[in-house]
């Protein structure tokens, strides 16, 4: 270039670039614009407890201040970039004419841009370094621009900012991402051997570990310092991958939930993302879960999950949605839905009670059934295949009898009990026809989470809210999650009551097993059809717990009950939850709620597994002497007891009517049927007609009343010359 042309842009230099330079940004609009391309998701304490890339174009970390980089990085950097940034003023000048000369005699030097000019360039995206290099007006414009910079930063910020902007090695943008992703530390602890390797790469991103030592100890020899191996150090830096995962990964599955719930808040730049998580609750549960997985690794289970929320808030403590090492384990086990098995009865027990139609002294029959459904006949069983004949509702509930639940759910009616699991925050996808009296037995599928807030409804005495993960922002103020009564105060203490009494659970479970904790805790287990899922949901005064294990991919376990399952791990998780500050029962017991305490004895001989004892009822429901003789004739049924409500029967074209007689059963009163009168008494027959009808019963004292509806259908075709037995066998379950 001529000398009168350097002139000319001598001249026009001012006017050209000071728009530009008008337009530099402050320091502090640049450190507020950083962006990491990591979330952090963060414990209610703000303890880091899980990274998550949400930024693929480069990998870029917190902002780091120049007080948080170890002197050696700074050292190195300069004299490997820039060995006069303290002194120049944004261009060095002597370096300018020694690059020039060279230049001249086509002689290779280390070149003359400054950290200052680097940065202008990365500041301004149209003054990047082209590929083939800048032109003199392209140089003539950074530097101008540097002057600048020098003119509005002090030299701190300059190099501050250089160091969270400048690309380092591949996709790492940022001293902070180089920092932790090559050595594995924070930039405060980056040693001299470790500046030196990172400094070169500034020049050479991408040059192979050889020649990246070469260059690192020509940095250390100018600091005095030897090279003793810098050689394996570049080795193990340089075979790094840059995409993996940046500091604590404790939960995963949380974290992309947090994130769902929170993408509008990420898209806008959150990159530090509050949750109720607590990092010490969810440690317990990882340990515990990962324990218990490795006890049953050689009975084909493989994946679990556990949730754990806070009774008051309902705020989730921890949220483990896999803990395996299958090929399924990126499946959220808190999420995914899955078959609860029993863990679902205290539900259909909470309706009846609340119904009237059972108090927990009431007797039901464990005894083989065939229960007419729209698909043929549905004949449930116990696990163990045996039947314990006349069991009281508590007994029933506590040792997970499936009989008497299918029973009693045939007293609330699938519609009602379906309606109130969807109240619970149960999602079940199939209107109540689909499962019909399977439902009483799990058969719907729901998920961890789901399942663990329905039962902190009975922790909080019968209100339910939807589970809190995500914190508010930081401009708003936290506040609880809006809740719902679902049950009363005194039908949510009589289940908690049954859930934690040990002599309940006797007649299945025995008094020492993983159920029994020392301090107050009212808990169920159950298991999915086929052996598919193992549940364990239960709370204390504090917390309500639940755990699943199985196999994310279906496959059925083998030889894994409730208590030997999931119920372990759950144990585990409440003893550590309470380790010195023990569970107690609800203040002022029962009693508070309202529930009336009354003695009572039972037929040795109808019902052998229910000692004498004090048990409680809601209002109106007690034994009128306080002392009674429980016997199936008079505790079997109360109110209506069939049909359930939503019953449809279906008249067969083969067998005479006389032969159909629908009966009638409940307590002793009046029944009438659309109004008509039928007769008096325990039970009564009718003739069955097509349509759908409203039986209506007035008890014998005229004080209580019930009404269900009911459909009978008639037959649209006959039967084939050779009919097929329609029966649905459910597979066994375990409790």
């Amino acid at each position: 270039m001529s000398l009168a042309r350097l002139a000319r842009l001598a001249i026009a230099l001012p006017v050209l670039v000071a728009p530009a330079a008008a337009a530099l940004p402050s320091f502090e609009a640049v450190r507020s614009a950083h962006r990491p391309s990591d979330l952090w998701i963060l414990d209610r304490h703000g303890q880091p407890l899980q990274s998550l890339r949400v930024d693929h174009e480069a990998r870029r970390l917190d902002w780091v201040l120049l007080e948080d980089v170890s002197p050696a990085m700074r050292t190195a950097l300069v004299l490997s970039e820039d060995r006069r940034f303290w002194a120049h003023s944004g261009v060095d000048w002597r370096a300018a004419a020694a690059a020039a000369w060279a230049n001249a005699w086509n002689t290779r030097t280390r070149g003359a841009s400054t950290i200052t000019m680097q940065l202008a360039g990365l500041l301004e995206p149209r003054m990047a370094r082209p590929a083939g290099g800048r032109d003199w007006p392209g140089k003539v414009d950074q530097a101008w621009t540097a002057l600048q910079l020098e003119r509005r930063w002090s030299k701190a910020q300059i190099l501050e900012a250089y160091l969270n902007l400048v690309p380092w090695r591949g996709e790492l943008v940022g001293l902070g991402a180089m920092s932790q992703t090559l050595f594995g530390k924070f930039a405060h602890g980056l040693d001299t051997h470790e500046a030196a390797i990172a400094a070169v790469l500034v020049r050479a991103p991408n040059a192979p570990a050889p020649d990246v030592a070469r260059r690192a100890c020509a940095v250390l020899r100018e600091q005095g310092e030897g090279c003793d191996g810098v050689v394996a150090m570049a080795e193990r830096a340089l075979a790094r991958r840059g995409g993996m995962p940046i500091g604590p990964q404790l939960a995963p599955q949380a974290a992309r939930e947090a994130l769902r719930q929170a993408h509008e808040r990420v898209e806008a730049g959150e990159r530090r993302l509050p949750t109720t998580l607590d990092a010490r609750v969810q440690a317990i549960a990882v340990q515990a879960l990962r324990q218990q997985l490795g006890e049953l690794a050689g009975r084909q289970v493989q994946d679990g999950a556990v949730v754990v929320l806070d009774n008051v808030r309902g705020e989730v403590l921890a949220w483990v949605g896999a803990a395996g090492e299958s090929a399924s384990s990126q499946v959220d086990g808190v999420r995914a839905a899955r078959q609860p098995g029993s863990t679902l009865k205290p539900f259909v027990y909470a309706l009846a009670f609340e119904q009237r139609r059972v108090t927990a002294a009431t007797l039901l029959a464990d005894t083989p059934a065939q229960i007419a459904t729209a698909t043929g006949a549905y004949r449930p069983q116990n696990y163990e295949g045996d039947f314990k004949g006349w069991v009281s509702a508590r007994t029933a509930l506590g040792s997970s009898l499936n009989l008497p639940a299918v029973r009693v759910g045939q007293m609330v009616g699938v519609d009602a009990l379906h309606e109130r699991l969807r109240a619970l925050g149960l999602d079940l996808p199939q209107p109540p026809g689909h499962y019909g009296a399977s439902l009483a037995l799990g058969s719907a599928d729901v998920s961890l989470l789901a399942m663990a807030a329905a039962y902190r409804a009975f922790a909080t005495g019968g209100r339910w809210s939807a589970p809190v993960l995500v914190g508010p922002a930081p401009d708003r103020a936290g506040s609880a999650q809006p809740a719902r009564r679902v049950w009363s105060p005194a039908v949510a203490a009589l289940v908690t009551d049954i859930l934690a009494d040990d002599a309940a659970r006797a007649a299945t479970f025995g008094l020492d097993s993983a159920l029994a904790t020392r301090g107050f805790a009212a808990v169920k287990t159950g298991t999915s059809k086929d052996l598919r899922d193992n549940w364990c949901v239960g709370f204390t005064d504090r917390y309500t717990v639940a755990v699943w294990v199985g196999n994310a991919d279906g496959q059925p376990m083998q030889r894994v009950s409730g208590v030997s399952g999931a119920a372990p791990a759950w144990a585990a998780i409440v003893r550590a939850l309470h380790d010195g500050a023990p569970s107690h029962p609800p203040r002022g017991g029962p009693a508070a709620t309202g529930l009336v305490a009354a003695e009572v004895v039972f037929d040795r001989e109808s019902a052998r597994h229910d000692a004498p004892r004090r048990e409680w009822f809601l209002p109106g429901t007690a034994p009128r002497d306080r002392r009674l003789a429980a016997v199936p004739e008079r505790w079997q049924r109360f109110g209506i007891a069939q049909p359930g409500d939503g019953s449809v029967y279906a008249i067969d074209p083969d067998l005479p009517p006389g032969r159909q007689r629908l009966r009638f059963e409940g307590e002793a009163g009046e029944w009438r049927l659309g109004g008509e009168r039928l007769g008096r008494g325990t039970a009564v027959e009718w003739l069955p007609r097509p349509g759908r009808h409203e039986l209506e019963w007035t008890s014998a004292d005229g004080r209580r009343h019930e009404r269900v509806r009911f459909e009978v259908r008639a037959p649209l075709l006959p039967r084939p010359a050779a009919p097929i037995e329609a029966v649905r066998r459910d597979v066994r379950t375990r409790s």
